[in-house]
C-alpha cells in the first residue's frame, strides 16, 4: 500500500527526499525546498532590493535550477532583484557549444536576458587549445581559474552587483575534504562562506544553494520537467575532485546527513594566531586580486604563450622558467600553489564560525 506523505498526511507520498530520508508528496516536496532556499537567501542578507543579479549559467541542472527557483522567489516574495544569466563558452567541443544551447532556451523561457563572454575572447584560447597543449591531467586548473575571472568580466559588462552560482551542499563538502587531501589550509578556512565578499572592485558572489543537497536538486528538476543539459564535461573525467566526490557519496550511502556534517565541520575550522596567511592584493599586470605579484591567470597565460604549460602548475617548471619570466613574476617558494599553512595549524572551535571569510578566490 502507498505510503501517505509525511509533511500534509493528504496525498500519497512521491518520493523518498534525500536530505531527511521522509516520504513526501511532490507538493510538499516543492514547498519545502524553495522555502529552504528562501530561508537561505533572508537569513544571510545575500541581496538588496534593487540588485542586479548575474546568474552563472552552464545549462547544467544546478544553474538551470537556480535561475527558475531565483526567479520564482523573487516574484512571490518581492526581492526587488534584477536577474541576468551569464554564461561562460570555455571553447570545449561538443560540450560547451551544446550546453549553451540550453541555456539559449533558457532565456527564452525564464524570459531572463543572457550575456556570454568566451575564453578565446577573454584569454586568447580555448580549452581545446589548453588540452592540446597540457594534456587531460591538470586542464581543470586551467578551466577553474579562467572560469573564475570570466564570470567576474562579464558580470562587470552587465554592470551587476552580485554572482550567484549553482554551487550545492555536495559541491561545497566536496571542497572541503579536497582542502583537507592536500593541506591548503587558506581555501579550506574560506571555502564553506555562503557569501565572497565584493573587495578591492571585485562583485560579491554567494551560493544559496549552499545547504541543497544536489539529489534533491537533480528530482526537483525532473518532476518540474526543466531544460537542462545533463552531459558531464568530456575533460573531466580525471578531475581530482571526482575521487572526493566518490568518496563523499560512499558516505553519503551510509549517513545522508554526512554531507551537512562535512560544511559545518568546515564552517567551525579557525586557523591558529600567529599562523602567516595569502594577503590579498591586486595583480601588477591585469589588476585582478592576488596574493600575488602576478595572479594565476595571468601565471597560467605567461605558460601557455610561451610553451611552458605546465608553469603555475608544476614548481619545478616555475623556477626552470623563472630567468625568462617578467620580474613581477611570482617567487617559486610563494606562489599561490604553496599553501603557507599546513592542516597542523587548524583547529576547531566548539561553536561553528558564522562569520563571512575573505576572498575565495
Amino acid at each position: 500500500m502507498p505510503k501517505q506523505c509525511e509533511l500534509c498526511g493528504a496525498a500519497k507520498a512521491a518520493l523518498r527526499r534525500p536530505k531527511t530520508l521522509q516520504s513526501i508528496c511532490k507538493a510538499c516536496f516543492y514547498t519545502v525546498f524553495e522555502t529552504e532556499i528562501h530561508h537561505t537567501i533572508v537569513q544571510n542578507q545575500l541581496f538588496q532590493p534593487g540588485d542586479r543579479v548575474a546568474i552563472g549559467a552552464s545549462g547544467g541542472k544546478d544553474s538551470t535550477v537556480l535561475a527558475y527557483v531565483l526567479k520564482t522567489l523573487n516574484d512571490r516574495y518581492k526581492y526587488g532583484l534584477n536577474l541576468f544569466l551569464l554564461s561562460v563558452d570555455e571553447g570545449i567541443t561538443g560540450y560547451r557549444d551544446d550546453s549553451l544551447e540550453t541555456v539559449k532556451r533558457n532565456e527564452q523561457q525564464y524570459e531572463l536576458p543572457l550575456r556570454i563572454v568566451s575564453y578565446q575572447d577573454l584569454y586568447g584560447w580555448t580549452m581545446d587549445a589548453i588540452v592540446k597543449e597540457v594534456g587531460r591531467k591538470n586542464n581543470c586548473t586551467f578551466c577553474g581559474v579562467f572560469r573564475r575571472q570570466a564570470l567576474d568580466r562579464g558580470a562587470m559588462l552587465l554592470k551587476a552587483d552580485h554572482i550567484v552560482t549553482g554551487h550545492n551542499a555536495d559541491d561545497i563538502a566536496e571542497t572541503v575534504l579536497m582542502n583537507i587531501l592536500r593541506g591548503d589550509v587558506a581555501r579550506l578556512q574560506r571555502c564553506t562562506s555562503i557569501v565572497t565578499p565584493g573587495e578591492d572592485g571585485c562583485i560579491p558572489r554567494s551560493k544559496p544553494f549552499k545547504y541543497t543537497y544536489e539529489k534533491e536538486i537533480v528530482m526537483y528538476a525532473y518532476f518540474k520537467q526543466l531544460d537542462y543539459f545533463s552531459t558531464e564535461c568530456i575533460y573531466s573525467p580525471n578531475a581530482y575532485r571526482g575521487y572526493a566526490r566518490a568518496f563523499l557519496k560512499d558516505l553519503e550511502a551510509i549517513r545522508p546527513s554526512a554531507i551537512i556534517d562535512i560544511i559545518h565541520a568546515g564552517e567551525s575550522f579557525e586557523i591558529r594566531q600567529g599562523v602567516k596567511m595569502p594577503v590579498q592584493g591586486t595583480c601588477q599586470r591585469c589588476g585582478y586580486v592576488s596574493s600575488n605579484q602576478l595572479c594565476k591567470a595571468c601565471v597560467l597565460l605567461e605558460g601557455l604563450n610561451r610553451g611552458l604549460p605546465q608553469l603555475g602548475i608544476s614548481r619545478s617548471a616555475l623556477a626552470k622558467a623563472r630567468p625568462h619570466l617578467p620580474s613581477s613574476a611570482p617567487d617559486a617558494s610563494k606562489s599561490e600553489m604553496a599553501p603557507a599553512a599546513t592542516t597542523s595549524d587548524v583547529r576547531q572551535k566548539d561553536t561553528v564560525r558564522t562569520g563571512i571569510s575573505t576572498l575565495d578566490w
